[in-house]
């Protein structure tokens, strides 16, 4: 197993929110705004397009898979400080 670059949070959602740009799933308004480690797992999180009811919509979809396309891109290769 290789090891892990440590990194601070502000330059891991720096380099998350470049991939999600740069996704072709990518919408406008797309953006991780902060992120958590949980069992060597990175959780990221920012908005999710609720409608006014609360509920979710087509966008929240797309977003939950974009947060989740990062979690498998990144946790593999990096750690938070």
């Amino acid at each position: 197993m290789s090891q892990k670059k440590s990194i601070s949070s502000t330059d891991l959602l720096m380099i998350a929110n470049q991939l999600i740009q740069d996704h072709d799933a990518y919408q406008e308004g797309m953006r991780a705004t902060s992120v958590e480690e949980r069992y060597r797992v990175l959780v990221f999180k920012g908005e999710y397009f609720l409608d006014s009811n609360g509920l979710p919509t087509e966008k929240t979809t797309a977003v939950f898979n974009m947060f989740k396309y990062l979690a498998h891109q990144l946790s593999p290769e990096f750690t938070l400080e």
